[in-house]
């Protein structure tokens, strides 16, 4: 039996009662647990979803799944994925919810035996299913009974990657745009077990985006492979991602390719790019706020640019003088300038600052000093990198004190390997150990973007 469980913001909204319905104002993280079936034709490991939903959205357009790849790691990093600041900020600008998904493998295994990744990253295995039961019971749980009905935008790393490509396939009318990353079905044709499906030719007309990293290239690479007639040489996530790119573009799909030269399986910088390009697609594909229709809209043929594949520049569609079909797809002039970028650095640029932190708090906590908490909105192009704390106007300390993490720019919530937060995840609070009783001091936030840029400081808060 599955089990609802809700954030804390979510119970104080609900006043403790127990009731499964949130009231408009308030940002809910709700999750639902569903243990491994032992049925053949469903799920047979045991998964928690996890659905984070905007503060004050009063009907969802559409829900952001944040797909983890395979394995154990995978799987306990993708738990924080609703957390997300930066990716709750492209949800909330759309009114999206924010998915995030940990199934709950047993071993490193990539096939169907148990405890096994392929047990889920093939949707046909029983996550299809499961995941739109849980759509269902989100729908309820939240009162908002449009989650079932709304499109999607699917985000999946390596075996995420290969469950985006089959959900697309089973279902092309509900999905808005893709992103794989470092993974796409063709890369598994090589396992028996794992059968061919059927491309619908609405697929051709979801914008998608494939994204391997180059230090996951084989150092020799087979015969150009015909798709899926030679599945047998697409082993590995640069072949199946060039793979899919190839074959899908060369039915007219609308599929662009952007090698990460910085990184291997590692999803690094990707955000950058894959933050603005599904950002350009529900732009386009979005139904319209307060439509009870929910049919997606075509993407603006108009706006897209061209590129050569494992080129570094892009033009307008129309000034193209190459070959369209085997060209890399980029759904408009801002995605495409992204592109250029990414493709040379690994990453993309920002000028302009983040906003200002909100609602600082300051209260005494005895012993221990001063208590200042506040609340950050992520920079859209940058995500938050850090905070500077002031008092009366003068910098008392910086958050974090040092970067931390590995991966990718240094981060407020340092990102892991699978392009989550780290857990344990940072508070935005700081204890101001300093201050002398009986001292007045007022105190003021300033938020830090990933490339050092700076917000104002935030309305300066005392002690009351």
């Amino acid at each position: 039996m599955n089990k609802i469980r809700f954030g804390t913001s979510l119970l104080l909204a609900l006043g403790l009662l127990g009731f499964a319905r949130a009231t408009l104002g308030a940002e809910q993280l709700l999750k639902i647990d569903y243990p491994a079936s032992t049925a053949t034709n469903e799920l047979q490991v045991a998964v928690t979803y996890t659905l984070w939903i905007p503060d004050g959205v009063k009907t969802i357009r559409g829900i952001i799944v944040h797909q983890h790849g395979a394995g154990t790691t995978a799987s306990i990093e993708g738990s924080t994925a609703a957390s997300d600041l930066h990716w709750q900020a492209l949800a909330k600008k759309w009114d999206c919810a924010l998915w995030g998904s940990s199934y709950h493998v047993q071993n490193e295994k990539i096939d169907t035996s148990p405890g096994a990744s392929e047990l889920w990253f093939d949707p046909r295995n029983g996550s299809e299913k499961t995941f739109l039961k849980a759509l269902g019971e989100f729908a309820i749980k939240a009162g908002h009974a449009e989650i079932d009905k709304v499109p999607w935008a699917l985000w999946g790393h390596s075996g995420g990657g290969i469950w985006a490509d089959v959900m697309v396939a089973l279902h092309p009318d509900r999905v808005a745009a893709v992103w794989m990353r470092s993974g796409s079905s063709l890369m598994f044709l090589s396992h028996p077990e794992f059968t061919d499906h059927a491309v619908p030719a609405s697929v051709y007309r979801i914008p998608m985006l494939t994204n391997p990293g180059v230090k996951e290239k084989p150092k020799q690479l087979p015969p150009e492979p015909d798709t899926r007639t030679a599945a047998e040489k697409m082993k590995g996530p640069w072949l199946g991602n060039m793979a899919t790119f190839k074959e899908y573009r060369a039915h007219g799909g609308l599929i662009g390719f952007a090698p990460d030269p910085l990184t291997g399986h590692e999803c690094g910088d990707s955000r950058y790019l894959a933050i603005p390009f599904l950002d350009a697609c529900l732009a386009m594909r979005l139904p319209d706020k307060g439509s009870k229709d929910q049919t997606l809209k075509p993407m603006d043929p108009s706006k897209a640019w061209l590129a050569p594949l494992f080129g570094d520049e892009a033009k307008p569609a129309a000034d193209y003088k190459g070959n369209p079909s085997e060209a890399v797809w980029l759904p408009n002039e801002a995605v495409a300038k992204a592109w250029m970028e990414y493709v040379k650095t690994g990453a993309t640029s920002d000028s302009t600052p983040p906003p200002a932190p909100f609602d600082v708090r300051v209260s005494t906590k005895r012993e221990t000093g001063t208590e200042i908490v506040w609340s950050a909105e992520a920079d859209f192009e940058s995500g938050i990198g850090g905070f500077i704390v002031l008092r009366d106007g003068q910098e008392l300390a910086k958050l974090p004190e040092k970067p931390v993490g590995k991966f990718g720019r240094a981060l407020f919530q340092s990102m892991t390997y699978h392009d989550t937060p780290s857990q344990p995840l940072p508070q935005m609070r700081y204890m101001d150990t300093s201050a002398k009783p009986g001292e007045k001091h007022s105190y003021s936030i300033v938020s830090v973007n990933s490339v050092g840029l700076k917000s104002q400081p935030s309305a300066a808060a005392s002690l009351q």
